[in-house]
Order: structure tokens, then sequence, then C-alpha cells
């Protein structure tokens, strides 16, 4: 019978997985910030963005309003590698006058309570930080403040719904002169999850099963439209007790939950809650027994005044009675206190509408909670999730079935997720002073990691400086008096015009410049059709070969270019060839350059001082196989300055933004002292990657860029190239991350092995972790690829690195740029110039930042200048081919 009455409140799996696909629906309601007006389950942002991570140490206080009793809590926290803390609490009764007299009147009792508090622990003469937990529904700007949504749980005080709780506790405790610093406004559910995640690293959602009922889980920042920013995650509120407040649940409802709400302080709200919580469940059993009572099924159809008394049969007469190993003692004999005089077939039937009620309670809990479970594993892209769910409550905690009916129904709707449940000890209280203390963390690591990355933040003050002084050591390089002693070399590279259009026919080109080389065969079509055509083969240069001799070198590029040769069934033809070398050389002719300094880790002996190109001929005439006409060697930034300009001739500046960096310009010849004639332009080649090499940046050069420059393979060289290239960059990544860890903000203070190595930090994981694409999730990935177990906070200190590091280059780079593209403006003598500039460089390239933060500096540095940015495909390339065609063309205009 009693079966049939209360069929509606069994609820099969299907149903449950119904309620759980509900619940899903109503967190991504809440979560979106058009949606979240009408959403039921309003998902509060906490402000709580971190877990505990083992670090925190000090002594805290902590305040918990929200339930029968109002507590105070001293909470220390060591920081002695056990994750240790020690409470001390004291318990106060909330007066029924206090909790539904006026705001005033309820934080001047708290303050009372907390200063009496804090005069029996003798803290008065402390200035100490204060976590509040406060357990109704708040709609919170940051941690410490709070707009009180609506009262729950039979609290009705007057004048503080819409204000922020925080700052009439702060009132109130200035007036009592207690030495107090409100860090944090925390939910009970929050402060559960914070207490259980001090204990285990791995729980990430709290949940209360009391008087009232809620839960809360860590969310990801990009899923959360109501506060800005995507990095990291925070912890939500749900405030699940209001979920089916808008009809959602209305089919799952009996007539029972429809009689308990109608009765209730609130009528139509907290729906969900009413369902499950144990403040209605003994209510729910009474209403069951009464209309059974009436029908004649129970006691003889007898009613007694107990039955009929609202609030008479409380949540802990239902524990009671469903202790099946004392059989139906408990049973009967609170159905006698309640003057009903029960047969044995009165208590099996009793006993069996407490155990439906709290199973239905027990089985929606699970759905919702399923679904948050579900949710964070989606979160994670894990296919298999282990985590664990910090649980506090009365009900939770003192029914005998209820957590492992919970526990087993979770299991069963969520097959996917190893889930752990951890009773929080004191959960609120010391959860409070835990995410203070988190909070006093943060506060402090932020401080730290500031001084380490302000450095980076170069203000516009500093880089107009920086193209000052650019400026004046490309002077330097141009003055015969100065150019010996200039570290920017500007290198004179006898390129003296641009393409025209009528170049053509079929050249060779070699592009050596990293530990790859190519050789490509460019046929140039010139006319209407005019095109250029490209083969091209790639050799790898070993290691040993880099820092070889530099016989071997060039004998290893005379044995690709054979190679090439052959494969393109040329090997007989004598075509005109340019060399495009990436390294700083001094031309006394287009095809003539000797290499001023090895650079980009390359180390080849006998090679410094000598003309490349002479010892290019030697090794092809050693081999004996082939001849070739050595026409032009270039640089690459020159060889996309002339890929640049063959498409668009007011190109007349490259830079190199890669692996290197570098620019080359077309310079009035007037201004070259290093080189006769005084007609026409030239294409200087600047190098530089050296500027600073005289001490004239130091003051913007922080203790990481000299640890890197000490590591490199060659110290005091090229220290503007060594803030500013992709090669560098990693390297400066690896010595903050190193830095910071010693300090003890990343990687819980422990260097791996890995970060150890140098070089280990490529520039390519710059990038990929500075992609806005990537969630945090997927930079956590990069950096376990690299051995770097990270936790979600060290991956969002991990990407503001990077951020710093590659903005700074950018900016570097721009003011470089802005002083040669104001030099420009002045040669031609106009108010406003307009000028492309042809970029090739991997950095430029594929850097999710680097080009737009570039454009931008040498729009605010050079304002009189309109600079496009055109890309160069394959500048060193294509740009040697196109130098050969301009100097065979003018060499023949000379001879005609």
């Amino acid at each position: 019978q009693v079966d049939r009455y209360l069929y509606h409140m069994r609820l099969s799996d299907d149903v449950l997985l119904d309620v759980m696909a509900r619940f899903q629906a109503e967190m991504v309601k809440g979560l979106g910030r058009d949606t979240n007006p009408t959403a039921t389950v309003k998902m509060l942002p906490s402000f709580v963005r971190s877990l505990p991570d083992g670090s925190e140490k000090g002594d805290f206080l902590a305040v918990d309003l929200g339930g029968s009793q109002f507590r105070a809590h001293q909470v220390k926290v060591f920081d002695d590698g056990k994750q240790s803390s020690q409470l001390e609490s004291k318990f106060y009764p909330t007066p029924k006058e206090v909790i539904q007299g006026n705001g005033a009147e309820l934080f001047d009792y708290v303050a009372d309570c907390l200063s009496d508090f804090m005069e029996t622990k003798n803290l008065k003469h402390k200035k100490l930080p204060l976590g509040f937990t406060f357990s109704f529904p708040c709609k919170q700007t940051k941690l410490e403040e709070g707009v009180l949504l609506a009262w729950t749980k039979h609290f009705k005080v007057r004048g503080v719904q819409d204000t922020d709780v925080v700052s009439s506790l702060r009132k109130a405790l200035q007036k009592h002169k207690a030495n107090v610093d409100v860090l944090a406004l925390v939910n009970d559910t929050v402060g559960t999850m914070m207490t259980c995640g001090y204990d285990d690293q791995r729980c990430e959602v709290g949940l209360i099963i009391g008087t009232g009922t809620n839960a809360c889980y860590m969310e990801e920042m990009r899923h959360i439209d109501l506060v800005e920013g995507d990095e990291g995650r925070m912890c939500i509120n749900t405030e699940w007790g209001a979920f089916g407040d808008d009809g959602a649940l209305d089919d799952l409802r009996t007539e029972f939950d429809q009689e308990l709400d109608l009765g209730s302080l609130n009528p139509g709200k907290q729906l969900f809650e009413k369902m499950i919580s144990s403040l209605y469940l003994g209510e729910l059993v009474r209403l069951i027994l009464l209309k059974m009572t009436k029908e004649g099924l129970l006691f003889n159809g007898k009613v007694s005044t107990a039955l009929l008394t609202k609030g008479k049969i409380e949540m802990k007469h239902v524990s009671a009675m469903e202790k099946y190993k004392e059989g139906l003692s408990n049973t009967k004999e609170i159905l006698t206190e309640l003057n009903l005089f029960p047969s044995e077939e009165d208590c099996v039937a009793v006993q069996h509408v407490c155990t439906i009620v709290s199973f239905r309670s027990a089985n929606l809990c699970a759905a919702a909670l399923a679904a948050i479970l579900t949710r964070l594993r989606e979160n994670k892209k894990l296919l298999r999730m282990r985590t664990t769910v910090g649980i506090d409550g009365g009900l939770y905690k003192t029914h005998p079935q209820y957590a492992k009916r919970l526990h087993k129904v979770v299991r069963r709707l969520v097959p996917t997720c190893d889930v752990r449940f951890l009773l929080s000890a004191s959960g609120s209280g010391r959860g409070a002073a835990v995410v203070t203390a988190v909070a006093h963390r943060l506060a402090a690591q932020r401080q730290r990691i500031d001084a380490a990355l302000t450095p980076f933040l170069l203000p516009l003050a500093i880089l107009r400086e920086v193209k000052d002084k650019m400026r004046v050591e490309l002077e330097y390089g141009l003055k015969r008096e100065t150019q010996a002693n200039a570290t920017v070399k500007m290198l004179p590279t006898y390129v003296c015009g641009t393409p025209d259009g009528t170049e053509k026919g079929k050249f060779l080109a070699l592009d050596l410049g990293g530990t790859n080389f190519r050789v490509l065969l460019v046929k140039i079509k010139s006319g209407r059709r005019r095109s250029v055509q490209m083969y091209n083969k790639i050799f790898a240069i070993p290691l040993e070969i880099i820092q070889g001799t530099g016989e071997e070198l060039f004998d290893h590029i005379v044995q690709c270019i054979a190679d090439f040769l052959e494969y393109m069934g040329i090997k007989g033809a004598r075509l005109p060839l340019g060399f495009t070398f990436s390294f700083p050389c001094r031309q006394a002719s287009i095809d003539k350059g000797t290499l001023v300094g090895w650079t980009k880790g390359f180390k080849a002996t006998d090679c410094e001082g000598e003309d490349v190109v002479d010892m290019l001929r030697e090794a092809i005439k050693r081999r004996n196989e082939f001849d070739l006409d050595i026409v032009a060697v270039v640089n690459d930034t020159v060889g996309t300055m002339m890929t640049c300009g063959y498409e668009d001739p007011n190109c007349e500046i490259g830079l190199i933004a890669g692996t290197g960096s570098n620019v080359c310009y077309m310079e009035d010849m007037k201004n070259i002292e290093m080189v006769e004639g005084n007609e026409g332009k030239m294409c200087i080649n600047t190098e530089w990657g050296a500027f600073g090499d005289n001490g004239c940046i130091d003051n913007i050069r922080t203790k990481y860029d000299k640890e890197v420059d000490e590591g490199s393979l060659n110290p005091g060289k090229q220290r503007y190239e060594k803030m500013t290239s992709g090669m560098y960059l990693g390297e400066i990544v690896r010595q903050i991350l190193i830095d910071l860890t010693k300090q003890g903000l990343l990687f819980r203070g422990h260097i791996s092995e890995s970060l150890r190595k140098r070089g280990i930090f490529e520039t390519k994981f710059l990038s990929q972790i500075e992609s806005d694409r990537l969630a945090l999730l997927q930079v956590r990935r990069i950096l376990q690829q690299l051995g770097l177990d990270s936790t979600c906070d060290d991956s969002i200190i991990v990407k503001e690195v990077c951020g710093v590091v590659s903005r700074r280059a950018a900016r570097l780079c721009g003011a470089g740029l802005a002083a040669i593209v104001e030099k420009k403006r002045e040669n031609r003598g106009v108010e406003r110039l307009q000028i492309t500039v042809g970029v090739d460089g991997t950095l430029y390239k594929l850097h999710p930042h680097f080009s737009r933060v570039l454009r931008e500096t040498v729009k605010e540095l050079a304002p009189q200048c309109d600079v496009t940015f055109m890309l160069s495909e394959d500048g060193s390339g294509k740009g040697a081919a196109l130098i050969t065609a301009v100097a065979k063309r003018l060499h023949n205009v000379g001879q005609k």
C-alpha cells in the first residue's frame, strides 16, 4: 500500500539521468550573461580562483553565520610540509530577535561576539586577516565583497538585502575597535570545498546537505560570462536550491511537495531544496503520514495532534526511524512519544515512508552532483576523471543510510568518474580561514611575481629613449671616423637597385642562415605575364659541421649543391648564383663578403675575417664537378626586402624577426661615408643585433637577460638580438621560471630536471602557450611535455611570463624600426612618409601577438610615418635570385 501511495517518489535511473540533463542545461543558462537573469540556478561567481597548494601559513580568524549558532574561529595554518592546521572555535547562539531584527543589530552582534572571542584568545593586539562565512546567496564582484540576494533558512533580517554585507561587517568591527582585516567573503559550500582541498588537492567540488543544500565547483573562467577574463578557473556557487523554481521539476513534485511549499515561509522558492534538505524532509514525512492516517491506512485512522502540528516531525526523528539495525524499537518509541499508538504493521509502514523520502532526497542530490562531475570531466577533456567531493551537513553526517545511498547512485550515474567523498572537518569556518590564507598567499605571491616581471614592461618614455639611442648608433655606423667602433655596423651590401620588372632567366640561390640549408632553382619571367617559379631542396647541417672547420662546412654546402643539380638534371649548366648568407659580412662589392663574426650558434673555425664567396669557390674547385657564376652574396634581410620590392616598389626596408633579428634599408649614397660616390641609393645591412654591446641599453637589461647572455656561445655580443629574437626568448622565459620556482611561486618550489636544461623552452612553446585559442588545460599539457607538472595557477603564471617576454621583444623591435622609418622620412625631407617594410621570420609569422604589438609600437613612436608591413614569401631564396637578376641587369646596362 505504501509503495503504491508513494509511487511518484521512486525515481528510476532513466528519470535521474533526465534530471541530470535538466540540471546541466540550467548550469549553462546560469553561466551565460544573456541567459543568467532568467536562470533559476544562479551560478554565482565566488572570486575564489585558487585551491590551497600547501604553502599557506599564518594566523587567521573566521566567523561563520548561517545556521542556528554563530561561530568564531582562530585557525593556525602551518607550512610544515604536512599541510596541518589547528582550529579553535567558540559557539554563540543566534537569538530569534537578531535573525529577525534589523541589519545594524545583526552585524553589531557578530562584531560583539568576535571581539569577545579575540579577548578570550588574547588576540586584541594582533591585526589578523579574517574570512567571513555567510551562508546565503550573494552576488560577488570581488572576493571581499558580496551583495545579499535573498535570505534563506528562516533568516528575515531587515535592511540587508541588496547591500554589501562585508562593508556592514567592517563598519560594525570599526565601532568595536576590532583590529581585523576582512579579506574574503565565503559561502559555506565554498568553505567546505576549501577545507577538504587543504587535505586533498584533488578536491574541486563542495557539497552541503543539511538544513539547506547547495554545491559549488571549480569552473573554467572561459565559460563564466559574468566575469571578465578567460584565464584559469573560479569557484562557482551554484545555489542549486532554486532549481525547479521555473517549473522544470513540476512533473516530479508530488501533492505533498506542493502542500509543503505552500505552507513554507517562501512559497514557490527553493523548490529543489524543499525536496532534499533536512529542514523539510521531516515535514514531508508528517504530511504523508497525515494523509495516510486520514484515509485509514495507519493508526486505525486516529489523527493525533502531533500529526496535525506543523514541524512536529523533524529530521532527527526520520534518521532515528531508519536505524534498521535496531529493528522497529526506535520507530515505535518515536511514534508513541507523538501520541500515536502504532501496531507493528504501522511501524513497518512508517519506516518505509521515511526510507522512500530520504532515498528520493539522495537520488535527486546525486543527479545534480553527477551533472557537475560530468561538466568538470568535459571541461578537462578527459575520458576518465579522478576527483574529490568535499561534503558537510547534518543530513549527510547523521543519517544512517544517506551517505552510502548518495555515493552508490553518483557512481552509477557517472561511471567515468572515480569520485572520493571527503567529509569536511568543521568545514565552513576552517574553510573561510583557508580561503583567506590562499588570498593572503596570492597577494604576497603577486607582489613577488610583479617584482620579477615589472622590468619587462617598458613604458613609452623608455621606448623613445631606445629609439633615440638606435638612431645615434645608426649614424655612428655610417660615418667613416666612428664606423670602426660602432656596434651597429651598417654594412654596405652593394645592392643598388630594387627589381623593375624586366628581370628574367634561370638562377640558382643558396640559403644558409640556420640549422637547415636550402638550394633553389628560380625561374624569373618578365613582361606582362611576369612570374617567379621556384624549386628547392632542404638539407640539414649536422652540429659537428656547424661547430667544425670552415673547410668542412663549405665542402658540405657544395655536396648539397651537387645533389640538387643532379636531382634537377642541370649539372652541366653554368648558372648565375646568389648566395644568401645570413651572418654579418663586410662587403667590398656585391660578390665579396668577409665574415665579421658568426651568430646563431655557428662556430666553424677559420671563417671569420675570410671572404665567404672565395671559400665557396674554392670548395667548388676542390670538388671539380661543376662551375657556377657567383654574382651576389646577400643577407637574408636584403633578400626579404627584394622579394617584397618585386611586388611593391614602395618596399625599401627589410626586417627579419625570427631565430635572429636584423634590418636592412635603402640609404642615400651621400650618407654612406664608407663607399665612394654620392649618387643614388644602396641597401645597408644594419646588423642591429649588436645594438647595446657598448652598454647603451644596460638600463633595460634584466638579471635574466644577463644570465642568458653569460650562458650563450658569444657572451657580451648581440645583446639587442638576445632580447628580441626567437633564439633567446624561450631561454629568458626558462630563467624567469627557475627564479620564480626558487622563490616557491611555481611548481611547488620544485625545479625539475628538464627545467635545468638550457634550451628546453623553445620559442615555439611561447607561441603555443600564448595562443588565444588555447585553454589552460592545453597549456598544462605543453608544460607536461616539458616535464613540468603544473597546476592551473602555475599555467596562468607561465602564460603571463611568456606574454611579458614576447611583448617586450616586439616593443623593442618596434622602437628600433621606428628609428629607421624616421631616418627614411628625414632623408626624403617629407612631412609624412608612406613606406613598406618587407618582413620574414618565424617569430613575426607564427607568434600570436608579436606582429600586432610590433606594428602598434612603430605607429606610437613614428606617428608621421604610414608603415605597411608586407609578409615576404620565401624572402631569402627568392630574394637572392632577384638580387642576382637585378645585378645581372645593372651589369649588362653598365657594359652597354
